[in-house]
């Protein structure tokens, strides 16, 4: 039988290099890889929402939110992490559920690959939400660059408002006087009491000077007043360090363990698609399953 000239001009070594691709191709499949990373970003969206709607959160939008003990942060960062674990496990397992069947390979194999997927939807996940954050955070901070950008502004005045209004409140002030230039210059003193060295001498006689002058009050009662509002500051700087640095050890734990999760979910997954057997929870679910298809 003669061959064609498309069959003559295929020799072995380019059938051995689509075989390749080919098999390249089969490895990582994108479609099982974005829908669970849409699937599981979608599941820590609603269980991010519900914690925050229960009052699990390590932050607020509030600048003055009193409410963060060492127990509520450390409880908020747990689940956290707990959310990530079942989010990212739900993205895994779909990602390694919905991947096609690997013919004549090892069972090893097979979980690798499954496994990959899953870190793949997990890392998809990641990206789309460090993305969402970056976009909500530029916006945010579009919005408050008007403010941001005045001299008579510093960074204390988010964290340390109510320090700022208690040190400046006066029954004897005009309504109408401003008094944003003095605020914003005691805020950028009151940063410096959590420094190893504390405020200063001078910006303490300083700053007793300026609530005096400011509010009318004799000098022992500025004093007094300036005494609490350096040591209320140095709490709150404090409290807000806290909640940052358990804020950023639950993202990279969470973060780090919903890896694993995924990667194990994806497995579990994979041996869903192939019928071997499965651990007794996902059994109990597949036959509740089961019972309700067959119901008439």
């Amino acid at each position: 039988m003669a061959l064609s000239p498309l069959d003559e001009a295929v020799s072995p070594f380019d059938e051995e290099i689509v075989t390749a691709l080919d098999e390249d191709d089969w490895f990582l499949q994108w479609t099982p890889v974005v829908a669970g990373a849409i699937g599981a970003a979608a599941f820590s969206f609603i269980l991010v929402t519900f914690g925050a709607a229960i009052g699990l959160g390590v932050s607020s939008t509030s600048p003055t939110w009193r409410d963060a003990s060492v127990a509520l942060s450390i409880l908020s960062g747990i689940y956290l992490i707990f959310q990530a674990i079942i989010s990212f496990g739900f993205g895994g397992y779909i990602a390694g559920r919905a991947r096609m069947r690997l013919e004549d390979a090892e069972a090893d194999e097979v979980e690798s690959r499954d496994g990959v997927h899953g870190l793949m939807a997990w890392a998809l996940a990641v990206l789309l939400g460090g993305a969402l954050a970056a976009l909500i955070g530029a916006s945010t901070l579009n919005r408050s660059s008007a403010t941001a950008l005045t001299p008579n502004t510093s960074v204390a005045e988010p964290l340390l408002s109510y320090e700022l209004d208690r040190l400046f409140r006066s029954a004897r002030r005009p309504p109408n006087v401003d008094v944003s230039s003095e605020r914003a210059e005691a805020g950028r003193i009151l940063m410096t009491s959590s420094s190893h060295s504390g405020v200063t001498s001078d910006d303490r006689a300083y700053l007793i000077q300026l609530v005096a002058s400011t509010t009318g009050l004799s000098p022992p009662e500025a004093e007094r007043r300036v005494d609490g509002a350096i040591a209320d500051s140095k709490t709150a700087i404090a409290r807000s360090r806290r909640t940052t640095i358990i804020l950023a050890f639950s993202l990279a734990s969470a973060t780090l363990l919903g890896a694993v999760a995924a990667w194990a979910a994806a497995a579990a997954g994979g041996q869903h698609r192939d019928g071997a057997p499965l651990p007794e929870w996902m059994a109990h679910a597949n036959r509740f399953a089961r019972r309700r298809i067959a119901a008439p």
